[in-house]
């Protein structure tokens, strides 16, 4: 059974709101977006603590600290600096996304 991925309203490069969870509130820039879970990273937010055993950049190991995905549904891209649903337009021959609060057209 093929499972296909559904149309998102994020992208990479959006900045987006975080609605509910831990991290409720905060706001931060998409770094990737992973369609077939319906998650995406967001720069800074949802950290998590990685132990890497020793190696030839950290001879004695360490904990890192990085970004863990976050479902999309948790997520409002902004515009401006108001967090938006998203619509879809026609304009001439191209489907624009479009900010329904504001009426922006986004890239």
């Amino acid at each position: 059974m093929t499972r296909f991925a559904t149309k998102l309203h994020v992208k990479k490069g959006d900045m987006v709101k975080v609605i509910s969870g831990d991290n409720k509130g905060k706001s931060g820039r998409i770094v990737s977006v992973f369609p077939k879970t319906s998650r995406a990273i967001v720069e800074g937010l949802n950290m998590v603590s990685r132990h890497t055993k020793p190696n030839a950049q950290n001879p004695q190991g360490a904990i890192i600290k990085k970004e863990a995905p976050i479902h999309i549904s948790n997520l409002m891209v902004m515009s401006g600096n108001t967090p938006s649903r998203i619509g879809r337009k026609v304009e001439g021959d191209k489907i624009v996304r479009v900010a329904k609060k504001t009426g922006e057209v986004l890239k």
